[in-house]
């Protein structure tokens, strides 16, 4: 008896300690579900640091986020200003992005997501 309730116990902490872990990571760091989010979409990875995601496929454009390392659910790409950095190259192709399913739309030069100048399996917008 004694070992049924120190294994009660332990399994209500570690599901306690679990719940707990989610809520904190999904509060800290909402993006690190993404791959969870849509199953229609794509799943892409933004591998660089400080990332900045804008709210139009430029620059000009309002920035929305800054993030890192990061995964995300890509809904199309299409070209846009042309980015340059000396440590990366050029590209002109942008992704629309969400932090997870049905979240606001961002979008990020595909300069900084692992696939190359344009992300195969993210259709054209």
């Amino acid at each position: 008896m004694k070992r049924l309730i120190s294994r009660a116990a332990m399994g209500l902490a570690v599901t306690a300690l679990t719940v707990g872990g989610l809520a904190t990571t999904a509060q800290a760091a909402p993006a690190a579900v993404a791959n969870q989010g849509d199953p229609t979409l794509t799943d892409v990875y933004i591998w660089a640091t400080d990332v900045n995601l804008r709210q139009q496929p430029t620059t000009d454009s309002p920035r929305l986020a800054v993030r890192s390392q990061w995964s995300a659910d890509a809904l199309c790409q299409k070209q846009g200003q042309t980015v340059s950095d000396p440590a990366v190259g050029t590209n002109n192709w942008w992704t629309a992005v969400m932090e997870f399913s049905g979240s606001d739309l961002a979008w990020v030069n595909n300069l900084y997501i692992r696939g190359g100048q344009k992300i195969a399996g993210v259709p054209d917008c």
